[in-house]
This record gives structure tokens, C-alpha cells and sequence, in this order.
């Protein structure tokens, strides 16, 4: 393939992809007029630029003949899309994560001898698909299991065919639903307390796996005693709403329960335990992920009370709390040092967004894009956000060297939007020296999760609206393939309570949408960016790989900026 073939595909490209983590949103944005992209954090984003240097340096010739020719740039942004949602698929992290060699388990460099000693538990969206793998890949020593998934989530897997995610007719493992729209309920309640029955009857000769992923907190409440679930939801309802950080609700979360901060592992103490993680948290924090039930965490009552009063919440408190805030000795008794205790417990993250973007890189290589990531963890609000990569698009494909004020406005963003000034400046050098040395095309990606103000009842979800903000953003650029393209999409293929996981976006949305009889910014003050792009050329924009899996709740609306 010569050089003016690829110019004419993807000259000065640029494609940008944002997907949040392993169950949040992905973008995607090439910019075509530019030479390369940079990726951001929490969302997967990728950015495509071309020039007019042959590509020789990206990929095989032969690889790039057959691709660039034949697969235009919303199809090759796509392509990378689909990349990142198989790399976080349950069986996929599964498989990653839990290799078995005759009697001896290998999980993140440790081996353990497996005797028919195993059993299982697990709480999250996307632990029954992970259950699913795991039996499969056990067999016979797997003893029994337990499982707490979100209402109604097996009916919704036969109804899309993903039937390999649901556990085979005789399975040992029971499966429990509750949690009705991603809150704690009596069912969720009933399924911790069968957990917490069945790991405490273990002994030293037992080992207990642990699948955990997002969700898993409102999937295991076990308030401590007497404190009633009702009790537990209205302080930590109170305290979200005067305005407590996550970070202080979950330290509040694990002062009240059971199982949180550590207490799961220490009912399953003197077992081996080993829990695989899929993480839907920025930077992966253990502590954080379904609050942290296989990781010990120090619960001190001075410090909680100094969060109620910070909120004035500390004189009206249910008797029930004040009760077990007000007890002197520790949540559980001692059993042995804090290092006999990690002896015990492996923690290990098998899924995140930091994986999807690294899959979703070596896919754009392979399809002829030089692939630059941003950070895993862009977050805050969605304005932001969008402002964010509307900027970068325009440094991106800027013919001429960009004006001083477009970096320092994108410098200026770097705190309200996660991403550090170091990973910023790294991105624009990237793009500069793309401009000057005349590289292909680029690949943006960035991984993170912003929030989303409700303001209307239609009918969206984070993805869907930012890649609406996005494409108002890059009004006044050019269109593909000469102008930037983005795309934006959850991994677990559903994008709040609509049927997509997203949509991809560029500088021609808003002309598209004005010969056609839509008002992007009425639609964007009612929350109702997915009857937007369905309505928009007959939903061609729109991102429908189907359910891929159910890393995050299908019923809910627009994420909003409360915890």
C-alpha cells in the first residue's frame, strides 16, 4: 500500500476513545487533521492522526493494506471499542486471573494445592459470569458456593443468548438475587448472611475463592448487630446527601458492618483466602471495591463520630448505631497478628480499565493507528470532561503550532478532571512531535467516569451524553477522515437503562442534527441523549453491541454527582 492511499483514508487524523472502568463508559475520538492523540484516564479514548508519512513504523504493510483500505475510521474506532469489552468479559479475567495445572491453582504468582477443599463466594453485577468460569475451570473441588448478584440479572442474560455466563444445570454454587435497583434490600440481606454462615464454618484445610466486582456493596449489607439494614441505609443515605465524600461513606459503611473493611476474611479465618477482583474504581483501590470485605481495615470510633458531627448528623443517629459507635472493644475479636492474618488473604485485581485501554491499545497498533494513553481515571463532571477532549482534538489538529492559551486551558482542566499535568503535557508533547515529524495516524485512549447532573427524565446515560457534549464541542472542525472522530462506551455494553453502550461523535453532530429537526441542547437539558442519537439518522451513531456484561446496573438513570 503507498503513502497516498493511507493520506487519503486518515490524513492528519486524529481518533479519540474514552471508556470508564471495567463496567463503565469508553470514548473514542480520532482526530483526523491532527498526527497523533493522547488517552484519558477512566474511560477509554483514543485519538487517530495521519499524515502524509508512509505508516511503516505503526504496522506490518500487509496488515495495514488489508485494514486501511477497507475499513473506514468509525469502523476501525469500533474495532478498538470491541477490543476493550471482550478484555474485561468475566470468562475472559476468569481464564486471566485463575490458571489450574492437574491439583495446583496459580493466581497472581502463588500456587495452591487444591484437595476438594474449595469453596466459593461472591457479590457483584458481573460475579455470576465470573462464577460461571470459575466451576468450569475448578471442577471437583469445588465443594459449594455462594453468590449475591442484582435482581433479576439471570433472566436478563438469557434474554440477550449469554448463556455461558449462567451456571450449568447441577452447579454447587447457589445463586441468590437481590439488591433491586442497585440498592441494599431483606434479599441482599438474606444472601450476606448465608456467605458469612458458610465461611465461618471453615478451618485451616479449607480455601475460599472470593469474586468480587462493582456492585458488590449494596450486594452484601450485614449491619452489626442490633443495627437494623433500615437503620444502616438511613445514616449512610443522610450522610450522602449533606454532602459526604466516598471515602467517608465507606468509612462510616464499615464501622456498621459485619463483613466490610476486612470482615469477611476474618470470619473465613483460619482459611486460605483468595479473592479475584474485577475493579469499577479508579486506580483500583482495594479498600474501596464492594468497601473492601477481604481487605483489613482499621475501624477507629473517633473518627467516625468526627464524620457525623462534621454533617451535624451526630445527635440524631438511630439508638442502634449509637449503640455499636459507643461499644470500646473492636468489631471482632483478635485472632492472631496482623501478619499471620495476610498470610491468609490474596488480593488480586483481574479486571480493570487500566487492562481494557492496554488490549484496546494493541488493537489500534494492529489496525494502523499509533496508540497514546491519557489516564485511566478521567473523571468529574461532564461539562468538563467534553471540554477537555474538545480541546485536545483542536491541539490535536491544529495545522499550524496551537496558540499558548489552548495548552494552558487544557493544563487549567487537569483538576477537574482527574488527570494529572504531567500525563496532559506528556500527551500535547506526543501531538506536537506528531505535528513536526509527520507520524500516522493516532489513537487516543482514556478510561475514567464522569457525572452526569440530572436535570430531566429522559432517557441517557453518561457515555451517550458526553459523546453528545463532545460532538457540540468540535463544531467548526472537519469531518472524518480529515477531522477528529470520538466514540464513547460502557464495557459492559449498557449505557444507563437504554439498549446502547454508547455513541461515536463528530464536529458535523450538530449541522446533522439541525437538518433533521433536533435541538441537541433540548435534549441535553432533559437527560435524553439515547432518544437523541436513536432519533438521529436512524440511530447510526449509536454504539449496540448488546449486553456484553453486567458490570453495572441496567435500571439506573444518568449517574449523578451524588455517591
Amino acid at each position: 500500500m503507498t503513502s497516498k492511499i493511507i493520506t487519503a483514508e486518515t490524513a492528519k487524523g486524529v481518533v479519540i476513545i474514552y471508556s470508564t472502568s471495567c463496567d463503565r463508559e469508553t470514548w473514542f475520538l480520532p482526530f483526523l487533521s491532527c498526527p497523533l492523540g493522547a488517552p484519558c484516564k477512566d474511560s477509554l479514548m483514543a485519538c487517530v492522526v495521519s499524515l502524509y508519512r508512509p505508516l511503516s513504523l505503526l504496522a506490518p504493510v500487509g496488515v495495514r493494506r488489508a485494514i486501511v483500505c477497507r475499513m473506514s475510521l468509525d469502523m476501525r474506532a469500533r474495532e478498538v471499542f470491541a477490543t476493550a469489552i471482550e478484555a474485561v468479559q468475566p470468562d475472559i479475567v476468569m481464564q486471566r486471573g485463575l490458571e489450574r495445572t492437574g491439583d495446583t491453582l496459580l493466581v497472581n504468582g502463588r500456587s495452591f494445592t487444591l484437595k476438594n477443599n474449595l469453596h466459593l463466594v461472591g457479590f457483584g453485577k458481573a460475579v455470576l459470569g465470573m462464577a460461571a468460569e470459575a466451576e468450569r475451570i475448578v471442577g471437583d473441588h469445588l465443594v459449594r458456593g455462594v453468590i449475591s448478584v442484582p435482581h433479576g440479572i439471570q433472566e436478563t442474560i438469557r434474554q440477550h443468548g449469554k448463556d455461558q455466563m449462567l451456571l450449568k444445570d447441577g452447579s454447587r454454587i447457589t445463586v441468590m438475587e437481590g439488591a433491586k435497583h442497585n440498592l441494599p434490600d431483606a434479599d441482599a440481606q438474606r444472601a450476606a448472611e448465608c456467605i458469612k454462615e458458610l465461611v465461618s464454618t471453615l478451618t485451616e484445610n479449607d480455601m475460599l475463592l472470593v469474586l468480587i466486582s462493582g456492585g458488590g456493596s449494596a450486594l452484601l449489607p450485614a449491619p452489626v448487630p442490633p443495627i437494623s439494614l433500615q437503620d444502616k441505609q438511613d445514616v449512610t443515605r443522610r450522610l450522602a446527601g449533606a454532602g459526604a465524600t466516598i471515602q467517608e461513606l465507606n468509612s462510616v459503611r464499615r464501622a456498621l458492618s459485619i463483613l466490610k473493611g476486612g470482615g469477611l476474611a476474618h470470619c473465613a479465618h483460619p482459611a486460605q483466602v483468595v479473592a479475584l477482583v474485577l475493579s469499577d474504581v479508579i486506580g483500583d483501590p482495594l479498600d474501596l471495591i464492594a468497601s473492601g470485605p477481604t481487605v483489613w481495615t482499621e475501624v477507629w470510633p473517633e473518627e467516625i463520630w468526627s464524620i457525623l458531627e462534621r454533617y451535624g448528623l451526630s445527635s440524631s443517629l438511630p439508638v442502634s448505631v449509637k449503640e455499636v459507635l459507643g461499644r470500646s472493644a473492636p468489631r471482632w475479636e483478635e485472632s492472631g497478628e496482623q501478619s499471620d492474618r495476610a498470610a491468609h488473604v490474596l488480593n488480586a485485581v483481574i479486571g480493570s480499565n487500566s487492562i481494557a485501554l492496554e488490549c484496546a491499545g494493541r488493537r489500534a497498533r494492529e489496525l494502523g493507528f499509533r496508540p497514546v494513553v491519557l489516564s485511566p481515571g478521567v473523571c468529574g463532571n461532564v461539562q468538563s470532561v467534553s471540554r477537555l477532549y474538545g480541546l485536545l482534538a483542536r491541539f490535536a489538529c491544529s495545522r499550524d503550532e496551537p496558540p499558548p492559551e489552548l495548552p494552558a486551558e487544557i493544563l487549567k482542566l487537569g483538576p477537574e478532571t482527574g488527570v494529572e499535568s504531567w500525563d496532559l503535557c506528556r500527551a500535547m508533547q506526543v501531538l506536537g512531535e506528531g505535528r513536526v515529524e509527520g507520524w500516522g495516524a493516532t489513537c487516543l485512549l482514556a478510561g475514567g467516569e464522569p457525572t452526569v447532573q440530572l436535570t430531566g427524565k429522559g432517557r441517557g446515560g453518561r457515555n451517550q451524553e458526553l459523546a453528545l457534549r463532545v460532538g457540540l464541542e468540535l463544531a467548526g472542525m472537519e469531518l472524518p477522515p480529515k477531522g477528529p472522530l470520538f466514540l464513547s462506551g460502557g464495557t459492559d455494553g449498557q449505557d444507563g437503562p437504554t439498549e446502547a453502550a454508547g455513541a461515536v461523535t463528530d464536529a458535523g453532530l450538530g449541522k446533522e442534527a439541525r437538518a433533521q429537526g433536533l435541538d441537541p441542547d433540548g435534549f441535553l437539558v432533559n437527560n435524553d441523549s439515547f432518544t437523541f442519537f436513536s432519533r438521529l439518522s436512524g440511530g447510526q451513531r449509536l454504539l449496540l453491541p448488546g449486553l456484553t456484561e453486567p458490570h453495572t446496573n441496567p435500571t439506573l438513570p444518568c449517574p449523578t454527582t451524588s455517591p
